[in-house]
């Protein structure tokens, strides 16, 4: 059945009020498609949604909807209900969703809930935004070093359930500490009695609970890895991180980088749930900023007025030349940024970055500036000094553009500043300053201006 199908035929069973043709309907499908469903439904229905269901149900299905939906969600239960939806949900997602809640509302709910329930969230709040601790969930299955693998497997069938995975059990010491991990698949082919000291593998990789949620990000993509321990200072195991965090780590982060790399303030609410004041707030800071920036464009213009006015046809070319070298220099720029994100570029790849980009750059300055000399003499038909004039400039601004491109966002990045930010408002003004500067400045040697 088709997505607008189904919604359809959802609210018809509610608005029929055929609750039980609708539970049994929901329940026979796919979580994560019946939150696609709930996202498009009015917050009304959806509550009644929630209360027909199981609660097991009910708190995956929630898990899966947007921040600002669960919110609305949350705000239209009573506090018994929102309590006992919070108590099913992992703790990590109940953490998420307590950390965007007003407080007096958090504290109403709280105290509705298990103690255990509260305990892990309490635990899970205390870390700071952004870092390993506030992603990592504390549901997870250990065991100790002495265990036989029986043990383990009681283990697992007595605290399954309400653990986020059981395919990796984390092997403990008598501290605590973290020494080993063992799989499921390794436990089943392994003999009752064997210790699990003798079967576990101890090359561990794990985080600290401070390491960057990117960092994190970064070593599941390296170990191709599908959940990781974080640990504390002393190496204790105090939770884990699963790879669907991870998923909303890299899309978080991706959508950040291209806002900023757009001159936008980051926000974490979705387009629509922005006001028009936020929203405003968050694009207006670079454009002033942009906008101040560009008075040094209109100085140069201002001290060249001679020269265009002996050769008037010249401002034609400017906004050409200005968006080539804009164009080249956000080519590299966004290149290196990701790669910078991505670690395969650091500080020390510097000289090679630009070695490369040197190259490319020439390339590129040979091609356009070819192509425009047969446009500017075939169609502007203006004097060939005045096309020699253009060309020389498009070559030599598209080389600057390509090295100050790759070049801002490293020394950004080396320097503490955040290169997504830095490089495309920085780079734009530069390049803009250096492209006239160019142009004037060999119009004066080949027009004699």
């Amino acid at each position: 059945m088709a997505f607008e199908e189904e919604l359809i035929k959802t609210e018809e069973l509610i608005d029929n009020k055929e609750y039980s043709a609708l539970r049994q309907m929901l329940s026979d499908m796919n979580p994560a498609d019946v939150a696609e469903i709930l996202e498009d439904m009015p917050d009304e229905k959806t509550v009644r949604i929630f209360r027909l269901l199981p609660k097991a149900l009910a708190a995956e299905i929630f898990s899966l909807l947007t921040i600002d939906k669960e919110q609305e969600v949350i705000n239209l239960l009573s506090v018994k209900e929102a309590a006992t939806i919070i108590d099913n949900l992992y703790a990590d997602d109940a953490a998420d969703l307590i950390d965007e809640m007003p407080a007096n509302v958090v504290k109403r709910i709280l105290a509705q809930t298990d103690p255990e329930t509260r305990r892990d969230i309490n635990h899970l709040l205390k870390y700071p935004d952004d870092s390993a601790g506030s992603i990592m969930t504390v549901e997870f299955i250990d065991v100790k070093e002495n265990y036989t693998v029986g043990d383990a497997i009681k283990t697992i069938k007595r605290n399954g359930v309400d653990s986020e995975a059981v395919d990796t059990i984390y092997v403990l010491n008598n501290e605590r500490r973290l020494i080993g991990t063992v799989t499921l698949r390794s436990l089943i082919l392994h003999e009752d009695e064997d210790l699990i000291r003798d079967i576990m593998d101890d090359n561990i990789i794990s985080v600290n609970t401070m390491e960057d949620q990117e960092e994190v990000a970064r070593e599941f993509t390296k170990y191709d890895l599908t959940m990781m321990p974080v640990v504390d200072m002393e190496d204790r195991l105090v939770g884990i991180i699963t790879i669907d965090d991870v998923v909303d780590i890299i899309q978080e982060e991706a959508t950040e980088d291209i806002k900023k790399m757009a001159a936008i303030l980051p926000s974490e609410k979705t387009y629509f749930n922005t006001g028009v004041f936020d929203t405003f707030k968050g694009r207006i800071p670079w454009l002033l900023i942009l906008m101040i920036s560009a008075t040094f464009t209109g100085k140069i213009i201002q001290s060249f007025e001679t020269a265009l006015k002996a050769q008037v046809i010249l401002t034609s070319f400017i906004p050409m030349l200005m968006d080539t070298g804009g164009n080249a220099g956000s080519q590299a720029s966004v290149t290196i940024i990701r790669a910078l994100s991505l670690g395969e570029v650091e500080y020390k790849d510097a000289f090679k970055v630009l070695w490369k980009e040197s190259r490319v750059g020439i390339l590129t300055g040979l091609v356009l500036a070819a192509a425009n000399f047969v446009k500017i003499l075939l169609v502007d038909r203006v004097p060939i000094n005045v096309a020699l004039t253009v060309c020389i400039t498009v070559c030599i601004v598209v080389v600057l553009a390509k090295l100050l491109g790759c070049s801002l966002p490293i020394l950004f990045k080396r320097i503490g500043l955040d290169p997504a930010v830095m490089a495309s408002a920085v780079l734009t003004t530069i390049l803009d300053a250096v492209s006239l500067l160019m142009f004037f400045t060999i119009a004066t040697l080949i027009l004699h201006l």
